[in-house]
């Protein structure tokens, strides 16, 4: 997965979320739509000195996932050989040697670049905490879901771009603390609606402006 990639995947999301092309180079998108999604960060590989990703500085000290399990003797998994420890200071020098937090970790993944913690996914780029989902790109905490894109603490959501702690909908955008909603922009606290925009804390409606009820024309000609 690399940029190139990931852009034809987010086209793809802009076309059938709005139904236009997307107007916007990936690193546009990005700044408008991700600016405050927490996403992997570019840290060292203590063993190499080659970049990778992590989610979060903290530990200070990494090691690739692949470095990782070429750690300490060949085919021993990690186990180096045994030494004798004198006392606690020798104890702590040891662990300093082998204490490295592993970056780009993946388990089951196909397909995935500048990310972390990436369980049984595919095509994933620059996002942390995804968990069985596919084409998953600048995004936290995305779990069964598919063709997302700036979103976080979501699952089950398909073609959505800034889906935020919602689960269930698809084809929408802007949508926060929200469950099956289809074909909706910018709705918080909101279930079971479709074709709907700018709506807060009401549920089983469609073709609804800012809480207020519409006939499927004049929904068309607004939102037009």
């Amino acid at each position: 997965m690399d940029k190139k990639e990931a852009k034809q995947i987010l086209d793809k999301i802009v076309l059938q979320v709005f139904g236009v092309s997307n107007p916007l180079t990936l690193d546009q998108s990005v700044k408008k739509f991700a600016f405050d999604v927490r996403l992997p960060m570019k840290v060292k590989d203590t063993i190499d000195g080659s970049t990778t990703w992590a989610a979060s500085t903290n530990p200070t000290k990494f090691i690739k996932m692949d470095n990782a399990r070429n750690n300490g003797a060949n085919d021993s998994e990690g186990l180096y050989a045994t030494q004798p420890i004198k006392d606690l200071p020798d104890i702590l020098s040891k662990w300093e040697h082998v204490n490295l937090t592993t970056s780009e970790f993946t388990l089951d993944s196909l397909n995935v670049a500048e990310s972390d913690l990436t369980m049984n996914s595919e095509n994933v780029f620059q996002s942390l905490n995804t968990t069985r989902s596919k084409n998953v790109l600048y995004s936290d905490g995305v779990f069964d879901s598919e063709f997302v894109f700036g979103s976080q603490r979501s699952g089950q959501v398909t073609f959505c771009i800034r889906a935020d702690d919602s689960i269930r909908c698809a084809n929408s955008f802007g949508v926060s603390r929200s469950a099956d909603l289809t074909n909706c922009f910018m709705m918080h606290d909101c279930g079971d609606m479709q074709d709907s925009m700018f709506c807060s804390n009401m549920k089983g409606r469609q073709f609804c402006i800012a809480n207020m009820q519409y006939t499927e024309d004049e929904y068309n000609r607004i939102k037009a």
